[in-house]
């Protein structure tokens, strides 16, 4: 298994997949439960993932994603949704915190008032949370998949509308992006020209 920093430098986007290749229940929901490690706003947690495996499945996605060859390839194709009213969960998931004493009710009430403030009443921003949310968790799962020995494949080349509608989605949610995971077949371009640390960083 490769270690973090092979991971990132080895990473590449793939769009060519062993179709014979099948991952098991248990080395998808390993994937998953890497992701779910990856940061949110708050803690929203404000995103979830949908793995679509069956061949049925694969066909149906394949034509929403206009025909790309590897959502039918991939052992695996994940769509990664987000999730608006984020901060609505937060007094569930910040509870344990209170209850295990990490954290004082000043500490608890604070932290939902502040996601309150932020997000409440306030659609785009919203959106765009949950845009960086799933986001994170994919680049995680992407890494994951990588140290596995496994290629990966983002897409937003697809039908938002007929995804959401194929994944019966809620209208509060919606399709971030859909992303191919498998093993690597023959033809995968090499990585691509990354710029130079000077063309990227400024330092103040």
């Amino acid at each position: 298994m490769l270690n973090t920093i092979d991971a990132i430098k080895q990473r590449t986007s793939a769009n060519n997949f062993d179709p014979t290749h099948v991952m098991s229940k248990a080395e998808i929901e390993d994937l998953v439960s890497l992701a779910i490690e990856s940061p949110t706003s708050f803690n929203m947690q404000n995103w979830r993932v949908i793995a679509i495996t069956s061949p049925e499945a694969k066909e149906q996605f394949k034509a929403l994603a206009y025909g790309q060859a590897k959502v039918k390839d991939a052992a695996v194709t994940f769509v990664f949704v987000g999730k608006m009213k984020g901060h609505e969960a937060l007094p569930a998931l910040v509870k344990p915190l209170l209850d295990a004493k990490v954290i004082d009710q000043a500490a608890y009430d604070g932290w939902i008032n502040m996601a309150n403030g932020m997000y409440a009443g306030k659609d785009q921003i919203q959106r765009d949370e949950a845009i960086r949310s799933a986001s994170f968790a994919a680049m995680t799962l992407m890494y994951a998949a990588q140290a596995k020995g496994l290629v990966s494949g983002a897409m937003i080349g697809f039908d938002p509308v007929g995804v959401a509608a194929a994944c019966s989605l809620s209208d509060q949610e919606f399709p971030v992006m859909m992303l191919a995971v498998g093993k690597a077949a023959p033809g995968n371009w090499p990585r691509k020209p990354r710029l130079t640390v000077d063309k990227v960083l400024s330092v103040k």
